[in-house]
């Protein structure tokens, strides 16, 4: 059994990671938060998608995903079509102004990934991919 030491690791990771995206997307001056940033990366990766793709993904209730995505409608970032599939659902595609984002964070997203594997060869970074999976199936599903 890990000690305590695991978990303030963890907590240590991610709260630097969090703040260094954070600070990445206020430098950008987007005018969103970085939640509407995680639905744009959704949307782009996942075609189709829907609201409920998003949050069945983020693991949120509907309501707070229809807040964000009625954000991001408003900000014309992205846009509803019609499913032609299902009538009561809607797929969300991105605008071309929500396309120039994803730009900005693909550069994002690439100086993070070099930044936080510096010095780390890529055995290692396997071997914490699969324990990071791990850790995260353990939480979910147990």
């Amino acid at each position: 059994m890990a000690n305590n030491k695991t978990l303030d690791n963890l907590f240590q990771l991610v709260h630097a990671l969090k703040r260094q995206l954070h600070e990445q997307i206020e430098h950008l001056d987007l005018g969103i938060t970085p939640m509407h940033v995680r639905v744009i990366k959704i949307i782009h990766k996942m075609t189709p998608c829907t609201a409920v793709d998003i949050a069945t993904v983020l693991e949120r209730d509907k309501a707070q995903i229809t807040r964000l995505v009625n954000t991001l409608i408003d900000k014309e970032l992205i846009t509803k079509i019609a499913n032609p599939i299902d009538k009561r659902s809607s797929y969300l595609c991105i605008t071309d102004s929500g396309m120039e984002i994803v730009k900005q964070l693909t550069v994002i997203d690439n100086t993070m990934q070099e930044k936080i594997t510096t010095n780390i060869s890529l055995d290692e970074i396997a071997v914490f991919q699969q324990l990071a999976d791990k850790m995260t199936n353990n939480l979910r599903h147990k």
